[in-house]
Formats: C-alpha cells, sequence, structure tokens
C-alpha cells in the first residue's frame, strides 16, 4: 500500500504576514511550522504503515526552499520518502493552482492507495485544497475523519471512516484510492525518534519545479489563480463610550431608558 501526505508549511499565530499589493501570505519566515492537522495526518500514515507490513509513506509539500525542513521532520516521524514543489512560478497560488499542483505530483510519484491531510490550514482556513486535488485525481473523498480502518482483500483495498457531523458521526466505506482529510482527534502526533533523525539528515528530497511536473506556467501561481484578493485592511475596534452617572435625582435612569429606545432595545 503506498499512502501520500499533504503537508504545509505555515507561519505561527504571531508571525502571520500578508504582502498588501499581491494580497498573498509570506511564507518565507524562519519560524514556519508544520501545519498542526497535517501533522495528525502524518502519524495516521504512520500508524497505518505499522500495522500493514508492505506500506510506504510519501511526504509532499508545496512552498519555499524553508518547507524542507518540514520533510525532514516528516521523515524524522517516520515516513519513507519526500518530495519539495518549490520555485518562483508557485508563488501566490490560490487553492485551485495549488490542487492542480499537488494532484500533478501525486501522478509522478508514483499510484497512491490513500492521501490523507489536514481538513485545513490554520493560515487560509478555507478548507478547499484536499476535495480539489481529489476531484483533480477523480477519485473520492471523505472529509473530517476521526477514525481510519483498513481491509485489504483480493478484490482490492476499502478504507472505512468515521466522519463527523452535525450531531454526531456516519460510517463510510469507500474502495480505494481515495482522499482523507483528518480532524485533530483522530490521534495523537508522536515525536521522531532518534533513528528516524538520522535518516532524515542522510535522505535526499527532491525538488521539483513546474517542469517535472509537466505544467505551463500559465497555470501556476497568480496567473492561475482565479481566486483574488480584493482588498486588505486591519481591523479597528472603535468603542464610543456613553457615561450615566448617579447623582440621585434619577435623571441617569431616564437618560438611559431613551438610550435604549432610541436603538429600538426595548
Amino acid at each position: 500500500m503506498h499512502i501520500v501526505v499533504l503537508i504545509k508549511q505555515v507561519p505561527g499565530t504571531d508571525n502571520v504576514k500578508m504582502d498588501p499589493e499581491t494580497g498573498v501570505m509570506v511564507r518565507t519566515n524562519k519560524n514556519n511550522v508544520i501545519n498542526p492537522l497535517d501533522e495528525n495526518a502524518l502519524e495516521e500514515a504512520i500508524r497505518i504503515k505499522n500495522s500493514l507490513p508492505g506500506t510506504k509513506v510519501t511526504a509532499i509539500s508545496m512552498g519555499p526552499e524553508s518547507a524542507i525542513k518540514a520533510l525532514r521532520e516528516a521523515i524524522a516521524m517516520g515516513a519513507d520518502q519526500a518530495v519539495l514543489i518549490s520555485g518562483r512560478a508557485f508563488a501566490g497560488s490560490d487553492t485551485i493552482a495549488t490542487a492542480r499542483v499537488l494532484s500533478a505530483a501525486i501522478r509522478k510519484v508514483g499510484p497512491a492507495d490513500i492521501i490523507l491531510c489536514g481538513e485545513r490550514a490554520t493560515d487560509g482556513e478555507t478548507g478547499q485544497t484536499g476535495a480539489m486535488v481529489a476531484a483533480m485525481l477523480d477519485i473520492p473523498v471523505q472529509s473530517y475523519v476521526s477514525k481510519i480502518d483498513i481491509e485489504c482483500t483480493e478484490e482490492g483495498n476499502r478504507v472505512t471512516v468515521n466522519r463527523i457531523v452535525e450531531g454526531g458521526f456516519e460510517v463510510v466505506s469507500v474502495p480505494c484510492p481515495v482522499l482523507i482529510t483528518v480532524v485533530k482527534d483522530i490521534n495523537i502526533p508522536g515525536l521522531p525518534t532518534i533513528n528516524g533523525k538520522i535518516k532524515a539528515r542522510q535522505t535526499d528530497i527532491p525538488v521539483w519545479g513546474p517542469e517535472d511536473l509537466g505544467l505551463e506556467k500559465p497555470q501556476l501561481g497568480l496567473t492561475g489563480s482565479p481566486t483574488r484578493v480584493v482588498k486588505i485592511f486591519s481591523p479597528k475596534l472603535a468603542r464610543n463610550t456613553v457615561m450615566f452617572q448617579e447623582d440621585g435625582s434619577g435623571n441617569s435612569v431616564q437618560q438611559l431608558l431613551e438610550f435604549f429606545r432610541q436603538r429600538e432595545l426595548i
């Protein structure tokens, strides 16, 4: 079985910066971290690998060259190999352009039985990329998954998942290949081992550009992104406080009632 895990580097909460001209997020910060939900996806891939001999886990990330650190962390935690997709042509990609690139990379690394990723990233909070990758690969998608069971048969592999829905959860069984987006409740990510860290240092991680994926530059980056950020601004909090001070005359109560009436609160 081959499992592909999609990993994204995101800025720390206090390190989010936006380019005011292009409206895209600046991703060159050295304090970037692995998207927490992608860590859950990686942990689940490793759990499946440990329970099914012969399973291979490939981590894929799209981002600046600094994202190679996240891929080495993935290998240290148990992934077998990793690929970084990087280059100026990918800068400014929206979720559609990103999904186009990731789906091309998945085709290139070989047939994948299961594709895992977090149900959303903490920077964009769209939750769209996973489903778009599945659509471009023409495979089923199961979202908000909190549990995964694998059934291997002669007819083929099947996956049974628990999906969190409003008011509870539902159990769904689908054939492989399938893309699954996971929630944080699925597991608790583990820590890398010493042997894993040694392997991560020694592993050669290829870096792919547009030519390696067979994609044309007009399909990538800002040019290939139909989504546009029209304006970026910081919200301003303004509080016009009105004080009604009691002086014993009772006027303050009448003023407060009149204040409520003007705003149709009473």
